[in-house]
């Protein structure tokens, strides 16, 4: 699902959103006042383009193109997607949402990125009410999945159905809340933390490094996988949730936290928080740490998409749904996919271990075009690698974007010799080669055997292609 979106306000969150959009073949119109809106916001979109393609295994789509234009009007028309995110003030908000709706489509999407108010305030004196609704993301808005989609009773339904398809279609969560709250979910619970963090500097209790520490090092690995609710549940041990409510329950009673009441927000308290962040942090400029945060959360992410679990799974679900089938080009392209941080070494570039996984796949991607795909193997039959060759020809690094062809040299009964070549795209040098023999086999008796006639046939149609280009 394509079309364009019109970003209404860039900055950090607008930017993400373009830059989310745009990477996803999307077009994007961008109006912001803001003379320096294009440089920052195309820093945005640098370090988008680096980091989201390293969360696929599949090629990403086109990108779309990024405009930059003077007025409301100018970006709205005809927009399916409409994404307002000026500052947090209401009567600008009102503004802004009636120059929108003067001049864009009454079936477009219309949603703010708004974490304070809720869609009703929004819809204060509009002029279609049931286009409206809140769709709050989160920092990095191009790594991080989540949106808290937030309608009214006003709002459209239908309209609301086709926001939750268009941000599963690239990539994104939508959490339908189902009634307005103030700060809509996650915001209430990262305030209730922000708000004790406070108590526990005012009071001389931790610094913000060590608060920071208590988190990254304890809790927050487990919150990034499990959530609140399935962590508790796991202590509860096998008597599960019910014997944790009864267990901890009653030291809900107990004083311990400060969650009701607010510190004074003082000058000293700034100068407090401030002067300590700026010890711990302040070495490091903002890209850098937003560098470091994007590289962190590429590996984190990529960690629970190979075990399938929580946001890795939503990515693992998106990276299939842009997985395209092969075409009929000699020699095949089985893989197209950027380098990811967590595949290179000490050294800077990919480890060598990798440079098997990449051929692996590209195997993998020549046996679903032939027929030997996850049906074939569930039914008792596969191909294994029996020998392989690895030729490392120049270094390849973070980022870049590679892709893999594959030549079928041998595709007689159960033996099928393949020749893999990697290039890097930008200028198309020979990055590693890979000579790959594997044999049929049978799953059951776990011995070599003759591939299955629809199988056999394709690989020999195959094969004699290949040997017609290179003969």
């Amino acid at each position: 699902m394509t079309g364009s979106a019109a970003i209404i306000g860039g900055g950090v969150i607008g930017g993400g959103w373009a830059a989310r959009f745009a990477l996803m073949r999307w077009e994007v119109r961008i109006f912001d006042p803001d003379p320096e809106a294009e440089r920052k916001i195309g820093e945005v979109m640098a370090n988008a383009a680096r980091v989201l393609p390293m969360l696929y295994e599949a090629p990403m789509p086109t990108r779309g193109a990024i405009t930059y234009v003077g007025t409301v009007a100018e970006a709205v028309a005809g927009a399916d997607w409409i994404q307002e995110s000026v500052p947090e003030r209401l009567d600008i908000k009102h503004r802004v949402i009636a120059e929108i709706q003067a001049a864009c489509s009454p079936d477009a999407v219309l949603a703010s990125s708004t974490s304070g108010f809720k869609p009703s305030e929004l819809q204060q004196g509009a002029a279609r009410s049931g286009q409206i609704m809140v769709a709050h993301p989160f920092n990095p808005v191009y790594l991080l999945p989540l949106i808290e989609l937030v309608p009214s009773a006003a709002s459209d339904a239908a309209i609301v159905t086709r926001a939750k398809e268009i941000l599963t279609a690239i990539g994104m969560y939508p959490l339908h809340v189902r009634a307005e709250i103030d700060a809509h979910i996650a915001d209430r619970f990262l305030e209730a933390v922000w708000r004790e963090a406070l108590w526990l500097v005012k009071d001389g209790i931790a610094t913000t490094e060590e608060i920071d520490n208590a988190i990254r090092y304890g809790f927050g690995l487990r919150w990034a996988q499990m959530g609140l609710f399935e962590t508790y549940r796991v202590a509860g041990g096998e008597a599960g949730m019910r014997h944790f409510m009864a267990q901890f329950g009653p030291c809900l009673q107990w004083p311990w936290t400060k969650l009701t009441d607010v510190p004074e927000f003082t000058d000293e308290l700034v100068d407090l928080i401030a002067g300590q962040s700026d010890a711990q942090s302040g070495h490091m400029g903002i890209r850098d740490l937003e560098r470091l945060r994007d590289n962190n959360l590429v590996a984190i992410l990529r960690a629970l998409k190979q075990q399938g679990a929580a946001a890795g799974k939503l990515i693992l679900d998106h990276d299939n749904s842009l997985r395209a089938s092969l075409g009929d080009e000699i020699p095949l392209v089985t893989v197209r996919r950027v380098v990811p941080v967590d595949w290179t070494d000490i050294n800077g570039h990919m480890n060598e271990g990798r440079y098997g996984q990449l051929f692996s796949d590209a195997s993998e991607e020549l046996m679903i075009h032939i027929g030997a795909d996850r049906e074939y193997i569930a039914a008792g039959h596969s191909y294994f690698t029996a020998e392989t060759s690895i030729r490392y020809l120049a270094e390849t690094h973070a980022g870049e974007d590679i892709r893999v062809t594959t030549r079928v040299a041998l595709g007689a009964g159960k033996k099928l010799k393949l020749w893999h070549q990697m290039h890097r795209a930008a200028d198309d040098a020979l990055l590693a080669t890979c000579d790959q023999f594997l044999l049929h086999v049978s799953l059951e008796t776990r011995r070599s055997c003759p591939p299955l006639p629809h199988v056999a046939a394709a690989l020999d149609r195959l094969a004699a292609a290949h040997a017609e280009v290179t003969a």
